[in-house]
């Protein structure tokens, strides 16, 4: 067994969700235009897609704790590349938001199966290493997914983006077969799904600190996401394809953060090193707030400092998870998982009222549960330190 061979393969899975989230988005106005539909219900495919994913992590988490990893990503994986099928082949817009329902129904066991193997396979080091690895893989999805899916739609339109997922889901399926072994731990088969499993990952101090600065990170993050390109065009006058470029730093850090920030905690107590990044988050935050009208070269090193600290500081967040919840890790990175996808929803919804108020508001709020979640998180890390000792 080449448990790297397998990190890659089960990284790859994961890989695919934000990867299928984002390759069509530079085509949507062209979908828009061949399914005479509105740009609200085009919007919807790629919503309803980011919902599912969502709410598939709780079932997916629990299944995987109870049925093994590959009984789980297999036939998930099938779903994929039928649904991917299926969505190259819609002749209108509502079986295509069926299909995109059905991607993300399919592809969601990914992150939690991939996460759950990593657990299994790797201690101590090499477990922080390859969560670096594995993170690296997801946060390329979103950064390669729209240069591919722009490329493509170009020359083929939105069948051939959907096509293209069909034929490397089946590569991926195939590969999955061959290499991934059952993984799960000997011991007692566990019972049917209770909620209880969901509120013994909340209960725990370690589990709820992290999750909760996932939640966190990802409602800075995704109000960066939604409300810096009206700032760039308020404040500097760029247009699209330039506020495009301005994204780019920031996004080669958080790839780059998430590739050594497995490796340097090691170096560290790895909560320390959780609550340094996320601690250095916050500074990003309040540095754009007061040096984003400063000068354009200022604010882009403002967020590329936030996608850096933001990278660096993943790895370590499912690293803690996995050490934390040997018996139930399935579950606790489903429910870590479901609480992300919650901040990237909950970022644009409340930063819209903040934003009315003007003077980036929105990123002061957000900047400001920030730290009160690292404050809580030190906290709760503390206690458990404490409980260990005694």
């Amino acid at each position: 067994m080449n448990k790297k061979v397998i990190l890659y393969c089960v990284g790859f899975a994961a890989f695919f969700g934000p990867f299928t989230q984002t390759i069509y988005t530079p085509i949507l106005p062209e979908i828009q235009h061949d399914f005479r539909t509105s740009g609200f219900i085009v919007n919807l495919t790629i919503s309803i897609f980011t919902f599912v994913l969502a709410m598939m992590q709780m079932v997916y988490g629990p299944l995987t704790d109870k049925l093994g990893r590959r009984k789980i990503l297999l036939p998930a994986i099938l779903l994929y590349i039928v649904a991917s099928a299926g969505a190259a082949l819609s002749t209108s817009i509502w079986v295509l938001l069926f299909f995109r329902a059905f991607q993300a129904a399919g592809i969601a066991a990914g992150s939690v199966v991939a996460t759950t193997v990593i657990g299994d396979l790797f201690e101590g080091k090499s477990l922080g290493r390859s969560m670096g690895t594995f993170q690296t893989l997801v946060t390329l999805g979103p950064v390669i997914g729209p240069v591919v899916g722009g490329f493509v739609g170009g020359y083929t339109g939105y069948q051939g983006v959907f096509w293209v997922l069909t034929g490397t889901g089946l590569i991926m399926f195939l590969a999955n077969v061959k290499l991934l072994p059952e993984t799960k731990p000997e011991g007692p088969e566990r019972k049917g799904f209770s909620f209880s499993d969901f509120t013994i990952v909340l209960k725990d101090r370690t589990g709820l600190a992290v999750i909760l600065l996932g939640f966190i990170q990802y409602y800075s993050f995704y109000n960066f996401l939604v409300f810096l390109p009206n700032l760039l065009a308020s404040f500097y006058g760029l247009s699209a394809g330039q506020k495009g470029l301005v994204f780019l730093p920031m996004s080669l850090f958080l790839v780059l953060g998430s590739f050594t920030g497995g490796r340097l905690q090691e170096k560290s107590n790895p909560r320390t090193f959780l609550l340094i990044t996320s601690s250095l988050n916050v500074l990003a935050t309040i540095l754009f707030v007061i040096l984003s009208p400063i000068s354009l070269p200022v604010l882009i090193v403002s967020i590329s400092l936030f996608g850096l600290c933001l990278g660096l500081s993943l790895p370590v967040q499912t690293t803690l998870l996995a050490r934390a919840f040997t018996q139930n890790r399935a579950t606790a990175i489903g429910v870590y998982n479901f609480f992300r996808y919650l901040g990237m929803a909950a970022g644009p919804i409340f930063g819209s009222v903040f934003y009315q108020l003007g003077n980036r508001v929105e990123f002061l709020f957000a900047a400001f549960l920030f730290a009160l979640t690292v404050l809580f998180a030190r906290r709760q890390f503390t206690k458990t330190d404490r409980y260990q000792l005694n």
